[in-house]
Order: structure tokens, then C-alpha cells, then sequence
């Protein structure tokens, strides 16, 4: 996004330098990442980053407003979806612009989604550091992945303070299903090895009583104090072959690092309840009175699902009619994304995450890092970018 900077890392690049990069990454945890990881980071200007921060800061002061309980308690498909022992904040909070061109042609974000869950946290720290190392020499000065002065050791040391804390790390557990199968394995490895705390399958997960513990390699009783949750619920429901001991709705003796909950009551539900420059319009749908003239310039997005599994993003009103459940789906206006990012081809188009954090020492969630997604195809996703390169995952360095 800043010509001087993107000129000179395009013309610096090489495919045996990001070939030794992609090496680097997958040796750090003896593990092939087996998703595209892009080219190139972002480099992004001073303007959009404090747009960026404004845009977190509205949308934050509507879920830290006293009510937002009550406004998201319809956000949950059904009492399989509710969690016991539920606490005041979202631990972890995701939110997802696209990167866009306003009115004027200005550069400009606009929000797509936003989640209470964690994200690749320990994986994008890896990912800039690895950017830096291998790219140094066209990395502009004065950038980073954090904000407000914060270094990749102040942000490990808050994530480590966040979810280890003072319990011994082999009483924490990253829950997932079949984690080493998941395509982001990569960060539960660099999660382990920063803290030391178990990755396990829910399967392994043993229950007696309100105790939750796990067999360790010695076939001792390990008791569980805290769950980093990394499952998420719309996979869980499909894996009916699954076998375990321990459900979501029991009533545990344990502390959430991110209380599941969250996830549904920040997520597509939150929408429409979001106004403001950097929100598109969104309603429920079966609260609709009436359909918009221009459904050509909205998507349809189901509310429990993941990974934009189901949006659709050519809507039409025979399409809409024929939804019976439409209490479960939204419609939301259409972001264009711009193609901003030169390659060594076509421009890409790109997204941010800005991944935040509730600091329990200070009471605030901050922004803490990101996560960048970069598309030449009509939307964003493995699928719609086969075969394309400067694509894939990324991360963006922003200026001070």
C-alpha cells in the first residue's frame, strides 16, 4: 500500500527466497503448513491504521456497553450451543475488514465479520518474525505488528499472562478435534512450544465428577484448571462418530480461556446491531419487513456457520423466498474489496484481522496484533484463488 516500500520488496523477491521462507516455517515445528502462505506481508500506512483503531473502538463500545448480554442472548442456535458458567468479557476478539476504497477513492476499511474466539496467535507472531528475518532488507523501519509500542516479546508475555497466568502450564489444555489434522495445527504447535501447555482431542479429554484430566505419557491422571478452546461448535455437531466423555454443557470444575460462549454472541448475530462508517448494512432476515430493490449488492450469510461455508454471495429474491428457517441467516451489504497490493501480476485484494485481547491486569481488550488475508479471486478463500500466487495468509507491519 506504500509504493516506495511495495517497489522495493517486488523488486527484491525472488521464488528461492520465499521457498527458504516457506522452509523456515515449516522446519521451526517440524510441520508443512498446508496452507497458502502469501508472498508477501502488507505494509500499511498511518491512515489506514488509525482507521483501523477507530473502527475497533466503535465497534467495541457496543459490546462493552452493560446490556449487550440481553441484545445477543438470541444468538445461540440451542441449548447444545450454550455453555455453562459463562464470564463477563470475550477473552479473545476477531475482527475482520475488508480493505476498500471509499467515496472519494480513498483507501478505507469496511467490516465483513467478527468473532469472540481465538485466531492464529502464535502462528502470526512466527509469520512476521519469519517475514523480517527472511525479507529484512526491504522491511521498512519504524513498522511493526503491533501497535502502540508494543514488541513481539511484550505481546508474547501478555498472551503467556493471559492463558497460562500463575497455574502450572501441564494443568492448561489447547482443546481442539483431531488438532494435528486441523490446517491450522501450525499454531497450536507454536502455542505449545511458547507456553507448554497440552494439545489434546476431545477424545482424550477424561471426566469423573465435575474433574476433567487426561492420561500423560506415563498413563498418570493429570487434572485440567484451564481449557484454551480452539473447537468450534458448527464442526463438533458434524462429528457424530466422535467418542468422548466430556460435553460443552456439563458442569466442570474448570476456567475458560475464551468461554465458548462468545463466540456466538460477537459474530455475525452482532451485525446489525453495529452502525457507523466502517459497518455495511445488515439485518436479519426474518426481520426484514421488506427486501432491499438491490439484492445484487448484498451477500446472504447463515449465522451458524464457519469458515464462509454457505454465504451466498449472488443473491436473489427466489433464492431468499425459499429459505423456510430465516430466522437463522442475515443479509448484508456487499463490501468491494480494492485490488491494492501490486504483484509480480494482477493487484490482490486484502483483509485484515485485528486481533484483540482482554488484558485482565489493566480490565481493557486491546489490539494486540493481526492477521491479513490476501485474494485475487472473487472472494477470499482456497477456492477462489487456486493456482494464483502473492496470495494466501499474511500478516500486515504497521507504520508508527
Amino acid at each position: 500500500m506504500i509504493k516506495p516500500f511495495r517497489d522495493a520488496y517486488n523488486s527484491n523477491f525472488s521464488e528461492q527466497k520465499y521457498q527458504d521462507f516457506i522452509d523456515d516455517i515449516n522446519q521451526t515445528h517440524h510441520y508443512k503448513v498446508p496452507f497458502k502462505v502469501s508472498e508477501t506481508p502488507v505494509f500499511i500506512p498511518k491512515a489506514l491504521k488509525d482507521q483501523l483503531v477507530e473502527a475497533c473502538h466503535d465497534i467495541m463500545s457496543v459490546i462493552e456497553q452493560p446490556n449487550f448480554k440481553a441484545l445477543t442472548d438470541g444468538a445461540f442456535f440451542d441449548a447444545s450451543t450454550i455453555v455453562p458458567n459463562e464470564d463477563e468479557c470475550s477473552k479473545f476478539i476477531q475482527l475482520d475488514f475488508g480493505i476498500c476504497k471509499d467515496k472519494n477513492g480513498a483507501i478505507a476499511p469496511k467490516l465483513i465479520e467478527l468473532q469472540g474466539f481465538p485466531s492464529l496467535y502464535y502462528f502470526q507472531e512466527l509469520l512476521g518474525r519469519k517475514y523480517t528475518e527472511h525479507f529484512g532488507a526491504v522491511m521498512p523501519s519504524g513498522y511493526s505488528q503491533h501497535l502502540n509500542g508494543m514488541t513481539s516479546a511484550d505481546y508474547l508475555a501478555l498472551l503467556k499472562q493471559e492463558i497460562v497466568g500463575d497455574t502450572d502450564p501441564k494443568h492448561i489444555i489447547l482443546l481442539e478435534i483431531e488438532p494435528q489434522q486441523q490446517a491450522t495445527a501450525i499454531d497450536f504447535f507454536a502455542t505449545a512450544d511458547a507456553i507448554g501447555i497440552k494439545v489434546l482431542c476431545i477424545t482424550d479429554l477424561k471426566k469423573k465428577g465435575k474433574k476433567l484430566f487426561y492420561k500423560d505419557e506415563n498413563n498418570n491422571d493429570v487434572d485440567v484448571l484451564k481449557i484454551y478452546n480452539r473447537i468450534i461448535f458448527d464442526e463438533l455437531h458434524q462429528r457424530t462418530d466422535l467418542k468422548t466423555e466430556f460435553s460443552f454443557q456439563d458442569e466442570v470444575d474448570v476456567e475458560w480461556i475464551g468461554h465458548p460462549n462468545w463466540f456466538y454472541r460477537i459474530s455475525k448475530y452482532t451485525m446489525p446491531l453495529l452502525k457507523g462508517d466502517y459497518v455495511p448494512k445488515s439485518y436479519y432476515l426474518d426481520q426484514l419487513k421488506a427486501l432491499p430493490a438491490d439484492l445484487e449488492n448484498y451477500v446472504l450469510k447463515p449465522l451458524y456457520s464457519f469458515a464462509g461455508a454457505g454465504v451466498e454471495i449472488h443473491v436473489t429474491k427466489a433464492m431468499i423466498d425459499s429459505i423456510t428457517n430465516k430466522s437463522n441467516y442475515l443479509l448484508q451489504e456487499k463490501v468491494t474489496y480494492a485490488p491494492i497490493i501490486e504483484t509480480m501480476d494482477e493487484p490482490a485484494k486484502c483483509e485484515i484481522r485485528m486481533m484483540l485481547l482482554h488484558n485482565s491486569k489493566t480490565n481493557t481488550t486491546e489490539i494486540v496484533s493481526n492477521l491479513m488475508r490476501l485474494s485475487k479471486g472473487e472472494m477470499v478463500g482456497v477456492k477462489y484463488n487456486k493456482d494464483k500466487t502473492w496470495v494466501g495468509g499474511s500478516t500486515g507491519f504497521f507504520e508508527e
